[in-house]
């Protein structure tokens, strides 16, 4: 991804957290998906206001002491493949309504 992208949870996705990992169920297709620690802070962040770069510098670099590069990479990998499942709404503008 070259061009800044702003992160949201989908308003049919629910989820729960449990201890450092996250449960999100799909209400279009009724799948469920278990999110490791990394992607749990991503989607807790996924506020539509604020840009993947952000998430990763601000939460996931300091949080799991990352190298900045790969995190963002895997980052990108993680949200491409989540959107791809409809639970991630990916934007190059923050979301109508985002804090």
């Amino acid at each position: 991804m070259n061009a800044k992208r702003y992160v949201a949870r989908a308003t049919h996705a629910a989820s729960r957290r449990l201890g450092t990992e996250t449960m999100v169920m799909c209400g279009r297709s009724s799948t469920l998906f278990s999110l490791n620690p990394v992607a749990s802070v991503i989607w807790q962040a996924a506020d539509g206001a604020t840009t993947l770069d952000e998430i990763v510098e601000r939460s996931i670099c300091p949080e799991f002491d990352a190298d900045p590069a790969q995190a963002l990479h895997d980052a990108e990998e993680l949200v491409e493949a989540l959107a791809a499942q409809g639970i991630l709404v990916l934007s190059e503008t923050p979301a109508a309504g985002a804090n």
